[in-house]
């Protein structure tokens, strides 16, 4: 079976869409959504209908920090994460904000854990940007006896590491459209990268399929208008630096 995972919409629905039709044409058979649907973007309401659509057609999905906070905004603005919050909480229903709560922080299926940031104490949202931080996670998944593989997205960049035969982990940077194997003597932490925010300088999104029978994992990135998600930005009266970042790819 093929498994599509995308990470960290932002409320991007034309990047969404893309990559959705992307993995329907990969022969992607099963969605795996690994939170921050919202916050930044001007379409979370289109974007919530269709991860709503998708799980109530079989999808899985975790809560991302973003989403979490479109649910509750904090009462001071003091990050750039924060910003859009308020905005965000006012665009949804309140059927939209219950399902955005009632998500779950991690999602163990066999092999598989899904979380939006790191296993370790996924509620504080940590950062799995090098080895020591993807082996914390890595070690928090134990708890799961059979889990081999973490999939995350939070750091909005493709990124993959394994441990070993000994206990360091090792840091891998994939190609785009090219498969790495992940055999399943190996325990495996994948960072799949940001569908509706890339910030590598390439304005394309980003997602990931994996074959659980060949057990291989294939990062992909998207093109897709990211003229139209910016002019949505600008006309929403959003800051116009996150439309700038979608142009550039930051």
């Amino acid at each position: 079976m093929k498994m599509a995972f995308l990470s960290d919409v932002h409320a991007n629905i034309q990047a969404f869409d893309a990559c959705l039709e992307h993995a329907r044409a990969q022969g992607a058979q099963q969605f795996a959504l690994l939170g921050d649907f919202v916050g930044y973007g001007a379409d979370p309401v289109a974007v919530v209908r269709q991860v709503q659509t998708l799980v109530a057609e079989g999808a899985w999905a975790v809560k991302g920090n973003h989403d979490a906070m479109a649910v509750s905004p904090p009462a001071q603005v003091s990050t750039i994460g924060d910003s859009t919050a308020g905005w965000t909480h006012a665009q949804l229903d309140n059927e939209q904000r219950e399902f955005l709560d009632k998500l779950p922080l991690t999602l163990q299926h066999n092999k598989l854990l899904l979380v939006h940031a790191s296993a370790n104490e996924p509620e504080l949202w940590r950062y799995v940007l090098d080895e020591r931080s993807a082996g914390a996670s890595l070690d928090a998944a134990a708890q799961w006896p059979e889990v081999r593989y973490v999939f995350g997205g939070h750091v909005h960049e493709q990124t993959l590491y394994y441990r070993g035969a000994g206990s360091k982990l090792m840091r891998f940077t994939p190609a785009s459209g090219v498969a790495v194997p992940l055999p399943k003597h190996r325990h495996w932490v994948a960072t799949i990268g940001s569908v509706g925010q890339p910030r590598d300088g390439n304005s394309q999104a980003m997602y990931a399929v994996f074959d659980t029978e060949k057990c291989r994992l294939t990062f992909h990135r998207v093109a897709y208008d990211h003229e139209a998600a910016a002019a949505a930005i600008r006309q929403a009266g959003l800051p116009s630096y996150f439309a700038d970042r979608l142009e550039l790819g930051r």
